[in-house]
């Protein structure tokens, strides 16, 4: 037996630890002296100290008010590197719980931690040397310590016990060692057997196991859920169940088990869509209750998301060929991600968003397809493809967990790259009339078409993957010549749409038609502005700003679509036929293309039938259907425009988006005016039965509780359905009269200064585990400026959206860890806030969080609201409070406090939050002194609650 082989020695650098505070860090030298220092004396101090150790390098420098570091050895760079997709929070906090240390108390203690984070992470890095994905760590750290000089690199070879490893960058290269997909037989068409209600209680106490408590409510929600497994009896009728769970109920695990058991009995999955990434994931560690084999739940459970949210293997190939030495360390941590990750997803699975912030914009970002530029089955990746790997995985799943911008757009699109669901179950329902109004919407915009140009033409001369069509379909068009015509045809007509610049010549006075051929192309040697498209963009720009009641260059803008100003409707046109030269050849190339799938003479392989039929399928989707959608809209121009008060099944505006007090773009908008309609004829009609569930379903601010579940029945489509909803309701087991506390503060004015004032002081109050919601962003960042120095000082650190830098989902993990943390939102950010325990204690909103005041508001109040265009108001405001106050009780033994500081707070609105709940109306002073004594009683001893992601 050879003997045991002795653990590398550990080496780490002599640098100073440092801890960012606003205007102020903490700094540990390498002498051990321990020093608090302004951003003046600090920037000093650091210039005689080697480069520091720290945690998000970006975000220290920015809170203490420092230049970016030209170096320094960021905690989370050797995190990423050595413990690959693992996920923490991004903090001294965050790490330590990650690593199973004991949290550090305050600044100092963190700065003292530092090297003891380093060492945990070098420990474990080297307990797992021979493990896969460290194969080649030792000689790609020592080609990123050769290359760019990372400071961790010595740390990490010593680590490996590999020293003198040779630098190399093969290990990049991380496509060559990433599996090949294959494909199965089409699945069997699917049973019809049922689910009884007695089947899913069996089911439920399954999971929970022996010796759970026994929970009637959960297992009557779980039965209420099972009926809509039932045998679908009318084509067009699926079996539909509205179902108001309230929070701590143990929703998830009581559809599960419905859902389960059914696509067990049936061989096909049921999909269960959320509206947020955050709920995606934990529904995936709920399931951790169902399938705890870690390779039996890869089977049986597949997270499915767009395209835009995975790794390209081809843009990370190309990122990796042309990357300077300052990319280097991002492709290297992608790369050791690559190797160890789940799925492959970069957005909320399990690559850590914080990467991406540690660089600058792109260096990450651009490794995704968020620009519609795959060319699936030409791609040389394709076999290895993660997403191709998901999609194959999910067809043959129990459980498909997707969200609800997937299931909608492939139903808008007419299909997708997933087959038709039989069975769903929408979980945070009632975002569903929201889901619905993007998916199932339009935009002629300078964006929209200037992509569209970049998409056919390429990036006409600017760095990127933009391969333009002609590339994108050269081994087809190579083995079958006669496509090349029409796809030529259709390029020469492209250059109508939006040119490179387009943004900067909005503000252009109109150029005359001649600048342009019989055929609509661009004269040689005439500025791009002449083009159609950007003329209509400047039409729309001219009456806009000649019509919107908002002057203010700070702020977007809108006018309705009628009546048209002088030219809008000759610039419509003329863009209608431009666009139309462009969609004549593709139509044909499509044509031509099916003919070939069809003519049983052609002796196609199957490599050639792949790729004509994705091309078929892409030149349709990226092209096809928005000129087809642009078309429809731009010949509606000349119809007659609606008389006051007449319903029209379309909303359609014009409106500018502004950027630093200038035009950054220009758009005619078309939405549905009810979207659940659509929602229902594309997605609810052709499925077999879905849940609809959420703790909000309902307003229970209305009087009657019938008028409660119509209106319910209407914001989810139920009411487009022609078999009538089973309606179920289940109340949470928390006590909320017992457990928070409702206040409206009345002394506090619309006042940037006391609004900044009176929310530092309740924070300070609580004691941190505060959350502010803002209803305008340029609120938030006055209150940012004005709050955080005092709060700093009490040490209380202020996170902020739109200001720290960090994207929503870091914020909210910061905050999670970070129990005495303050975090201020826009009031958008609430549905991404779950966070159990003492980090959240406190949530106060500045104003009543009214809907926005737009043109599509104003239709809809008018046409939808049933002659109660107040009470449609009321009942926004009153579900976004509710879901607010929903985020402070997670668990039996969370306390919160819920403050507005809008003292026109009307009580009807109040009237939506739980029952039991009272709110106080107070003088900031008592609203302070209620939130201190409230918060620091004891909490009641929670009642043993399991199978609920909302009780951990």
């Amino acid at each position: 037996m050879p003997p045991p082989v002795a653990a590398p020695r550990l080496l780490l650098p002599e640098a100073p630890a440092l801890v960012a505070g606003i205007g102020r860090g903490t700094l540990l030298t390498p002498d051990g002296e321990i020093e608090t220092l302004s951003t003046r004396d600090l920037s000093r101090r650091l210039d005689h100290l080697p480069p520091p150790m720290l945690v998000h390098a970006p975000a220290t420098a920015r809170r203490i008010g420092l230049p970016p570091f030209a170096a320094s050895f960021d905690l989370l760079e050797l995190f990423a590197y050595a413990l690959p997709a693992q996920l923490a929070a991004p903090t001294p906090r965050g790490l330590a719980l990650a690593l199973d240390l004991d949290p550090p108390r305050d600044d100092e203690a963190a700065a003292i931690l530092l090297p003891d984070i380093a060492t945990a992470i070098l420990r474990r890095l080297s307990g797992s040397r021979t493990s896969m994905p460290n194969r080649d760590a030792a000689i790609l750290a020592a080609h990123l310590g050769k290359g760019m000089g990372w400071p961790w690199a010595q740390s990490v070879l010593a680590a490996l016990g590999q020293s003198d490893a040779k630098p190399s960058n093969e290990p990049l290269k991380v496509w060559r060692r990433l599996p090949e997909w294959e494909e199965t037989a089409q699945q069997p068409p699917a049973s019809s057997f049922t689910v009884s209600p007695s089947d899913a209680r069996r089911r439920l106490a399954d999971i929970l196991g022996e010796g759970a408590e026994q929970r009637p409510a959960q297992a009557d929600y779980a039965s209420a859920a099972a009926l809509a497994f039932a045998p679908r009896e009318v084509e067009g009728e699926p079996a539909l169940v509205l179902a108001e769970a309230g929070t701590g109920t143990g929703k998830t695990l009581g559809y599960i088990a419905p859902a389960s058991l059914w696509a067990e009995r049936n061989g096909a999955p049921v999909w269960i869509s959320t509206y947020t990434r955050n709920l995606q994931r934990q529904i995936d560690q709920e399931l951790v209750r169902l399938f705890p084999d870690p390779e039996e739940r890869r089977r049986h459970v597949v997270i499915r998301k767009g395209r835009e949210n995975y790794l390209c293997l081809l843009s990370y190939e190309e990122a990796v060929s042309g990357a300077l030495p300052s990319r280097q360390l991002a492709l290297a941590l992608v790369a050791r991600w690559a190797l160890a990750t789940r799925d492959g997803d970069m957005q909320g699975g399990d690559f850590p968003g914080w990467i991406a912030e540690l660089f600058p914009w792109g260096h990450v970002a651009g490794l995704t397809d968020r620009r519609g530029e795959c060319i699936h089955a030409a791609c040389p990746h394709w076999r290895k493809c993660v997403v191709e790997h998901t999609i194959r995985r999910a067809r043959t799943a129990r459980l498909v967990i997707a969200n609800h911008a997937l299931v909608m757009v492939q139903a808008a699109l007419g299909g997708g790259e997933d087959r038709p669901a039989l069975r769903y179950v929408f979980d945070e329902g009632h975002h569903i009339f929201d889901a619905a109004d993007s998916a199932f919407s339009a935009e002629i915009s300078g964006g929209e078409m200037a992509e569209l140009r970049r998409w056919l033409l390429g990036a006409e001369g600017s760095r990127g993957r933009a391969r333009g069509l002609r590339r994108r379909l050269e081994e087809v068009t190579g083995d079958h010549p006669a496509l090349m015509p029409l796809v030529e045809e259709a390029l020469r007509h492209a250059g109508a749409l939006p040119g490179p610049g387009w943004n900067s010549r909005l503000g252009d006075p109109a150029e005359p038609e001649e600048h342009e051929d019989e055929e609509g192309r661009p004269l040689p040697g005439v500025p791009a502005a002449t083009n159609r498209a950007e003329a209509f963009l400047r039409t729309i720009a001219a009456q806009v700003t000649a019509r919107s009641e908002d002057s203010d260059p700070g702020y977007d803008a809108e006018c309705d679509l009628h009546p048209l100003a002088p030219g809008v409707a000759e610039a419509g046109a003329a863009l209608e036929e431009a666009l139309r030269r462009i969609e004549t050849p593709l139509k044909a190339l499509n044509e031509h293309i099916t003919n070939l799938l069809e003519d049983p003479d052609a002796e196609l392989e199957l490599g050639d039938r792949i790729r004509l039929d994705t091309a078929r399928r892409v030149v349709d989707r990226r092209a096809l259907r928005p000129l087809a959608a642009w078309r429809a809209m731009l010949s509606a121009l000349g119809a007659p425009p609606t008389e006051p008060g007449q319903r029209r099944p379309h909303v359609d505006w014009l409106a500018l988006t502004r950027r630093g007090g200038a035009v950054a773009d220009a758009a005619f908008h078309r939405h549905h005016l009810d979207p659940t309609e659509p929602f229902a004829a594309a997605v609810a009609a052709p499925a077999h039965g879905l849940v609809v569930t959420s703790a909000t379903l309902r307003d229970t601010g209305e009087d009657d509780p019938e008028s409660a579940w119509v209106e319910a029945e209407a914001r989810t489509g139920a009411a487009h359905l022609p078999r009538p909803a089973i309606r179920a309701a289940v109340p949470s087991p928390f006590d909320y009269a017992g457990q928070t506390m409702a206040l409206v503060v009345t002394d506090v004015a619309r006042d940037a200064n006391q609004t900044a004032a009176a929310m530092e002081a309740l924070f300070k109050a609580s004691h941190g585990g505060a959350l502010g919601l803002f209803t305008a962003i340029r609120r938030l960042r006055d209150a940012h400026a004005r709050m955080a120095p005092g709060l700093e000082a009490a040490g209380l650190p202020l996170y902020a959206q739109h200001v720290d830098a960090m994207d929503n989902a870091t914020l909210v993990d910061v905050f999670r860890a970070e129990e005495d943390s303050c975090l201020l939102g826009t009031d958008a950010l609430r549905d991404g806030v779950d966070v159990p325990g003492r980090s959240l204690r406190l949530l106060v909103y500045d104003r009543m969080p009214w809907p926005r005041p737009t043109i599509l508001h104003r239709e809809r109040r008018l046409h939808l609201s049933h002659g109660r265009p107040k009470a449609y108001d009321d009942a926004i405001a009153r579900h976004r409070l509710r879901q607010a106050f929903g985020r402070l009780i997670r668990r039996a033994d969370d306390r919160g406090v819920f403050v507005t500081l809008d003292a026109r707070a009307p009580t009807r609105l109040l009237a939506g939050l739980p029952q039991g709940v009272e709110t106080r109306r107070v003088g900031l002073r008592d609203a302070v002194r209620l939130t201190r004594d409230f918060l620091s009683q004891a909490a009641p001893a929670p009642p043993s609650i399991q199978g609920d992601r909302e009780t951990r």
